[in-house]
């Protein structure tokens, strides 16, 4: 986290936070007219940052409502390919001359945005990146000048950040409640990319998720008793929430004790036990049958690590066939 470094600025308490978050569509869209940060300050508000240091503002940005900006009012951005419990930065390299990190120097300025939501992140390389919900910040290099948002839906991954670091926009208020008003023990699938893997969909807590090869699509699920210990079945509890998966894909199926789990482009969805934190994918390829699956609904074809141990190649006994079978 960044430690003593912040500096919030008066004009926050006037800007107000809002919740926004969800999905919306895939290509770069119109540039919406954004209020530089220093309008949101207003005139009794905070000097601009100082050359070299930081600052995350909040400005208003149209449909978009709003949205975070840095010192010179340009829009901030989130990728859904990183995550944010743990917090993770996912886009280097080319991707980073794309979307340059917004990096953690000197002061972070905080104006209209909650210090408790602020923190940062460790790149790739070394360097420091600022996070605002657990979302690591990026601008767009196409963003030619302050106030333009053409990052907005970019790969269907890109979004204007909000005051809390979900995902702002219109579409996205109305295909995926606020994290806010998320209820415990209510179900939600987050489209991520795990170490290891790619694509990749897990639970609200950064869980790997998987499908069984020895399910049928649409049909009551295989993994019953001991199998459904080590494989627990992602189960629909109040309403399922999405983040960059289509809806199309998702439905359920009645399980054989009459549970109802979740699918998603008609495969039912598990944890795996062996998973002790988020981010792990112990489960891929285990039994050669179980596999992380993928936002499409597809087993991930990823390479499998430890093959002749996950595959049951290990000489099992007859009597250990099912256990091998279904990975327990």
């Amino acid at each position: 986290m960044l430690r003593k470094r912040f500096v919030v600025a008066a004009a926050s308490a006037a800007v107000g936070l809002v919740a926004l978050s969800a999905c919306s569509g895939g290509t770069e869209t119109a540039a919406p007219a954004v209020a530089p940060a220093a309008a949101v300050a207003g005139a009794g508000g905070s000097a601009p940052a100082a050359k070299g240091e930081t600052k995350v503002a909040v400005a208003e940005a149209g449909d978009l409502g709003q949205v975070l900006v840095d010192k010179d009012g340009f829009t901030l951005y989130r990728f859904d390919k990183d995550s944010a419990k743990p917090p993770k930065s996912n886009c280097d390299g080319d991707c980073a001359k794309t979307w340059p990190p917004m990096l953690a120097e000197g002061e972070v300025q905080l104006e209209g945005v909650d210090q408790a939501l602020v923190g940062e992140v460790t790149r790739a390389d070394g360097r420091k990146q600022v996070t605002v919900g657990g979302w690591a910040l990026y601008r767009y290099a196409k963003d030619a000048k302050a106030g333009e948002a053409k990052g907005q839906g970019v790969g269907s991954t890109w979004f204007a950040a909000n005051a809390k670091g979900g995902k702002a926009g219109q579409a996205a208020k109305e295909t995926e409640a606020a994290p806010a008003e998320q209820k415990d023990g209510a179900t939600k699938l987050v489209a991520s990319n795990v170490d290891g893997i790619g694509p990749a969909i897990v639970d609200k807590d950064g869980f790997t998720l998987y499908m069984f090869t020895k399910d049928k699509k649409n049909k009551q699920p295989t993994c019953n008793g001991d199998c459904a210990k080590t494989w627990p079945p992602v189960l629909a509890e109040g309403d399922v929430q999405l983040e960059g998966i289509d809806q199309k894909l998702l439905g359920t199926v009645k399980r054989a004790d009459g549970t109802t789990q979740v699918t998603v482009g008609g495969w039912a969805v598990y944890r795996y036990a062996k998973d002790a934190n988020a981010g792990e994918a112990n489960g891929h390829g285990v039994g050669g049958t179980w596999f992380v699956i993928e936002p499409a609904g597809c087993k991930s074809t990823a390479p499998v690590k430890n093959k002749a141990a996950q595959s049951g190649n290990a000489a099992p006994k007859k009597d250990d066939a099912p256990a091998q079978e279904y990975g327990y």
